[in-house]
């Protein structure tokens, strides 16, 4: 299975999926995790945020270029937070092992939120600058990002995947690098171009189409974080 990303996830389950008095069906898990979105996005003083009704969203899928796929832009976004400039192009299996990209993971992000039983701070808004926090410290396989403009990312055990991040600042940090990339955003992810770059050897190809893949993902992502902010809808990894 690969990784997808799903924007109204409620309006895509059928009836028999959407009895939430059960808290052991897929609707339930999703309720519960969207409950306790809002309570830690309270705790942490920001403005409230709930998912809007499945008849209201028109939901949308946009799939990603497997798990790799999604490290390979995180890794763009790792040396631009570092140095400014984009790393040589590389190949997938070397991309998602950067060291650099590791040791971003491992530092965790430069402004976060941790909920427990009170909130703790993780260093200010200040440091994280465009340090792409919201793109870069999430979970590759669960979890969400809500339609709340909030610069911290946070974290919450009690939530499916831990980290929540912020559609609207995962949409900046994307347009950040597809700026860089000289990525046009209203490129068609399934188009020709793209579809050419992905599969294309990177030698002697010039800006975006250097890096096909991180592209893909990259117009795949801002699809979805602008989805999400259009409709009120929760971005759902899955």
């Amino acid at each position: 299975m690969g990784l997808n990303i799903v924007v109204g996830m409620l309006a895509e389950l059928d009836e028999s999926e959407l009895d939430t008095s059960e808290p052991d069906d897929l609707a339930g898990e999703l309720c519960d995790d969207f409950r306790a979105i809002g309570r830690a996005l309270a705790a942490a003083g920001l403005p409230a945020w709930t998912e809007p009704d499945a008849a209201a969203v028109e939901a949308a899928y946009f799939d990603m270029y497997g798990y790799a796929g999604l490290h390979t832009l995180r890794r763009l976004a790792a040396h631009l937070a570092s140095s400014g400039e984009l790393p040589p192009p590389a190949p997938m299996e070397v991309a998602v092992a950067d060291p650099l990209l590791k040791d971003t993971y491992s530092r965790g992000p430069r402004y976060g939120v941790e909920i427990d039983e009170g909130t703790r701070v993780i260093g200010s808004e200040h440091e994280a600058g465009s340090a792409y926090d919201h793109l870069i410290h999430h979970s590759d396989c669960e979890g969400f990002y809500v339609p709340v403009d909030f610069a911290a990312v946070f974290y919450d055990k009690e939530i499916s995947g831990g980290w929540v991040g912020s559609s609207q600042r995962l949409l900046e940090e994307c347009r950040g690098i597809a700026a860089r990339l000289g990525l046009p955003e209203d490129l068609d992810p399934w188009g020709d171009e793209v579809s050419a770059a992905v599969e294309a050897d990177t030698e002697g190809a010039e800006g975006w189409r250097r890096y096909g893949v991180e592209s893909f993902t990259c117009l795949q992502v801002m699809a979805a974080a602008r989805h999400s902010v259009a409709t009120g809808a929760a971005i759902v990894l899955c």
